[in-house]
């Protein structure tokens, strides 16, 4: 018997006092930026012990303005954007060839809390990528290498022969280029930092990029 998926839907409780912390954020004393703040709450996720906190919703648009949505890890956020890589030909780098403007969502439900992040999207240095690339691991080289991402896939044994022959490459040779790898990094025009509260009285901090620096709001939740 299949599973009533709105029975399940019913059942579940958000932000459960047993597993998650709803820690107050008071808009007032955040800092003037929102790179302070996005740094602070990634290591409170850290310290909380959520699951993969560097995951990320990357939303983009197709030349026809359709969306799109996956998940990617972060891999890195400074004063240049948030970056994030992929190959150049693959699903998510057609859309920002034609639509270099993107949306990024962090969720770190131990404490109740999102990051929304959009702003346009520029390719780093070729070099800033494969320095970025060969400083993952072994695995994250191979899985480059093994490349052709997003095309159609002939068969399993297909993906596993080049699968494997990545991984050779990776071993024996870490300092393998994969030329269409490429580092992005979206410089933000708008930053939403969103904090659950147990009563929904959430707390939405607003960072939007003005003329002079960043501007501040509240938003109602």
């Amino acid at each position: 018997m299949e599973p009533d998926l709105h029975e399940l839907l019913r059942s579940l409780r958000v932000w459960d006092p047993q597993v998650t912390d709803l820690p107050a954020f008071d808009p007032a004393v955040a800092p003037a930026e929102p790179l302070p703040l996005f740094t602070r709450w990634f290591a409170e996720a850290v310290a909380a012990g959520q699951a993969e906190p560097h995951t990320m919703s990357l939303a983009t648009a197709d030349a026809r303005g359709l969306p799109d949505v996956r998940i990617v890890m972060l891999h890195g956020a400074d004063d240049d954007g948030w970056s994030f890589a992929t190959h150049a030909h693959s699903r998510k780098g057609g859309h920002l060839a034609a639509r270099p403007y993107a949306a990024l969502a962090f969720y770190w439900p131990v404490l109740g809390r999102q990051v929304r992040v959009r702003g346009p999207v520029a390719a780093a240095p070729a070099e800033e990528a494969q320095a970025d690339l060969h400083a993952r691991s072994t695995g994250a080289l191979a899985a480059a290498l093994t490349g052709r991402q997003s095309e159609v896939l002939g068969s399993a044994q297909e993906l596993a022969r080049a699968s494997e022959a990545a991984w050779e490459r990776a071993r024996h040779a870490p300092d393998t280029p994969a030329p269409s790898w490429t580092l992005y990094r979206l410089r933000a025009d708008e930053v939403e930092f969103f904090q659950g509260e147990a009563r929904r009285r959430h707390v939405r901090l607003r960072y939007r990029r003005g003329p002079e620096g960043w501007v501040r709001e509240s938003l109602w939740p």
